[in-house]
């Protein structure tokens, strides 16, 4: 009796032949590619490269620079705030260090910063939506650090500068995987709970791209787990937290040119707040909610590249810009839950990607931009499956894992993915899933230093502002590692705490506030000619009309 499953028939016809090849595949990999078989792979596929998607920014600080089309049209746009109704007489919350985020990196720099002697009370993290609602919780795979014998941080760093195509800035990866190994030690002794041998030992695997196995993970929860943690740890220590409270703007001293706050937004009771900070930490998190390209994304719903705005506003340097990462394995169906992800460490252990005829075309762990080509190169030359909605897809073979690891492999260290498939009638114990790259990370972004000051084009610090994560650049070049950006967040959330703790006790005047910077900023969108009802941050995605930001934008 066959199966019923979540598939059309006509695509359940389909499986026979991924059943049929499994036996041969079993005993095969598919080779590695060399480093300009990569490269060739990437330029002729990989969205970042598709002709059209992109422009030259024509305002602000980085005037020429080309990045995505839905990237300039953010920055192209006017200040959600009216410069001359907003009245900063009256300060709402004055603080020490004001973090703006809800995720991963937000709360280990708040972390950090009590750690480093700030009192919790004049530190405020201001949150989009809930504290915790961000892509840190929808990180499934793992977190990288080089500490077993046979691995060292030299490793990762070679690593990691291959998988960016070496347009990595150096001395942030040297800080990434240097203190790679403390911070996991950092998050177990809060309570993290990595998977572990029955003896104790961590267990560790393989990501894309890495040359030993050096992923920690926590099942496919890894994400949710480091978060769950560290924001408990927050709570605890006593740090005020604003819920549904988004930054629209930056608030700068008109003396020192530094930033010195910003203003918030209630989206529930449509408030303005005035926070006044000495030092101000953007972690915002990344851009998945613009849809670059047209395509889905596996990003929560606030990712909508706030902080970029903000902080090219105030004359922050942006770089690799022009590049994001597609995750190779988005669901291509069931279309309930079309673009979320299908974590790396399916692949990691032991599932294929295999075409319409059941053949291998790929090597699961290349890095990820060499494998979502090669996935769209598939489906572009005939080799996919197209499903009823018109999306294409080609099989990942799931049930391989099992074959090869032993049954209960995929209930015990994938009961993310088997929850997600078995709500929509499919098993992926028994069932390959279709898949296709989706948007998934913000490669480049603000340029920071090691010490996660933002920096200028010309390299001068801006005084007073730092920032950490995604919302960040430099760190992973023009493509990230599996496992890097847990990592990143919790190496640069920690330095960027650290350091907001000793400009704070270097300050003892407290910063002037204004809006001074959007003056000469507004003055360059008057010359363009931008319409007045575009406007930026967007804060939320608006999904009513085919593309919003061609149309009028409702802010708030």
């Amino acid at each position: 009796m066959s199966i019923q499953t979540g598939y059309p028939h006509e695509i359940r016809k389909l499986i026979k032949v991924v059943e049929e090849t499994r036996p041969d595949r079993l005993k095969m990999r598919y080779r590695r590619l060399s480093l300009g078989e990569r490269e060739e792979l990437v330029r002729k596929w990989h969205p970042d490269y598709k002709p059209g998607t992109k422009r030259a920014l024509r305002i602000g600080s980085c005037k020429g620079t080309i990045v995505y089309n839905e990237v300039a049209d953010l920055l192209e746009s006017w200040p959600a705030v009216d410069i001359d109704s907003i009245d900063l007489s009256s300060i709402d919350y004055d603080v020490d260090i004001l973090v703006i985020g809800g995720g991963g990196a937000a709360a280990s720099a708040a972390l950090w910063a009590v750690y480093s002697g700030v009192d919790p009370e004049n530190i405020l993290i201001a949150t989009k939506l809930r504290f915790g609602d961000a892509n840190t919780v929808k990180a499934q795979g793992g977190i990288q650090a080089a500490d077993r014998p046979v691995d060292s941080p030299v490793l990762h760093y070679l690593d990691t500068m291959g998988g960016g195509h070496f347009a990595n800035k150096p001395e942030l990866v040297k800080a990434l995987v240097t203190d790679a190994p403390f911070i996991i030690k950092w998050l177990e002794g809060l309570g993290v709970m990595f998977d572990k041998t029955g003896e104790g030992e961590m267990v560790e695997y393989s990501g894309g791209g890495a040359c030993r196995r050096r992923l920690h993970c926590a099942k496919d929860y890894t994400g949710l787990e480091i978060m769950r943690v560290i924001k408990d740890e927050v709570l605890n220590r006593g740090v005020r937290v604003l819920e549904f409270t988004p930054a629209i703007e930056l608030l700068t001293d008109p003396d020192s040119g530094g930033v010195s706050g910003a203003v918030l937004w209630n989206i529930e009771t449509c408030e303005y707040y005035i926070v006044r900070s000495k030092v101000t930490i953007l972690a915002t998190g990344g851009f998945g909610r613009l849809h670059l390209a047209g395509f889905p994304t596996t990003n929560h719903y606030g990712a909508t590249a706030d902080g970029i705005v903000m902080a090219y506003r105030v004359g922050a340097n942006l770089r690799d810009m022009d590049t994001a990462q597609y995750h190779p394995t988005g669901v291509a169906w069931p279309e309930a839950i079309r673009g979320e992800l299908i974590t790396e460490k399916c692949r990691s252990l032991g599932a294929q990607l295999v075409n319409v005829h059941g053949e291998l075309f790929i090597y699961e762990l290349e890095p990820r931009d060499v494998v979502a080509s090669a996935i769209i190169r598939e489906c572009a030359e005939g080799r996919g499956i197209v499903t009823p909605t018109g999306a294409c897809g080609v099989w990942l073979d799931l049930p391989m894992i099992d074959e090869v690891r032993g049954p209960g492999t995929i209930k015990k260290n994938l009961p993310a993915m088997y929850r997600q498939f078995i709500r929509h009638g499919i098993d992926i114990t028994v069932e390959p899933v279709l898949t296709y790259p989706t948007l998934h990370y913000q490669n480049g972004g603000i340029e920071i230093d090691v010490y996660t000051r933002v920096l200028k084009p010309s390299g001068e610090p801006i005084p007073g502002l730092l920032a950490a994560g995604e919302v960040t650049g430099g760190v992973h070049g023009r493509n990230r590692l599996m496992g890097n950006s847990l990592l990143d967040i919790t190496v640069f959330g920690r330095r960027a705490g650290l350091t907001a703790a000793k400009l704070v006790k270097e300050t003892s005047v407290k910063p002037k506030i204004s809006l001074g910077h959007l003056r000469k900023y507004t003055m360059e969108l008057e010359k363009l000619g931008v319409p007045k009802t575009r406007k930026s941050p967007i804060v939320l995605p608006d999904y009513r009309g085919e593309r919003v930001l061609l149309k009028s934008i409702k802010v708030l």
